[in-house]
């Protein structure tokens, strides 16, 4: 894996951060992320998200970054990985940070009202996927037009 990658996947988990993170600043949700870390304030957990999406972003590209070839891979690899975040983080690592236990959210009950919050994994993940594969296919294509002068004599 290049840091190459790991770089594109982060900033892909930017992109998907912060349209994310201004859906859960209009579901007011900002401060309880924000109280992970001690400081219950929308600034804090607008902060904390971001950190946070450009992490799992870059984990994106460890985990399926060689699984992806095209945007339609991407778009597909990143709605799996958002949910799967929704899975781990507002159902699992969530109350185990804010001391509720683990697996408190782990029922119909709680995961059914957190439904607007998988919308938003999914949003996370497909503009991750997106943006990854968007990043990478750029990348590749500005090389080869490179070698193509450099193979010219230009």
């Amino acid at each position: 894996m290049k840091l190459r990658n790991i770089k594109l996947g982060a900033y892909g988990g930017l992109a998907g951060g912060v349209v994310f993170g201004a859906m859960m600043a209009m579901m007011g949700m900002l401060p309880m992320i924000g109280k992970m870390v001690g400081h219950p304030s929308a600034v804090t957990g607008f902060l904390v998200h971001m950190v946070n999406s450009a992490i799992i972003g870059a984990g994106f590209a460890v985990v399926f970054g060689w699984l992806v070839s095209g945007t339609g891979r991407g778009l597909r690899y990143g709605l799996l990985y958002g949910g799967a975040w929704w899975l781990l983080g507002p159902l699992t690592l969530m109350p185990l940070l804010l001391g509720m236990g683990l697996g408190v959210n782990w029922n119909v009950t709680a995961a059914s009202q957190m439904l607007p919050s998988l919308g938003g994994h999914l949003l996370y993940g497909s503009i991750l996927g997106l943006s990854y594969a968007w990043l990478r296919n750029r990348i590749v294509r500005e090389r080869v037009i490179e070698d193509t002068y450099s193979d010219c004599g230009a």
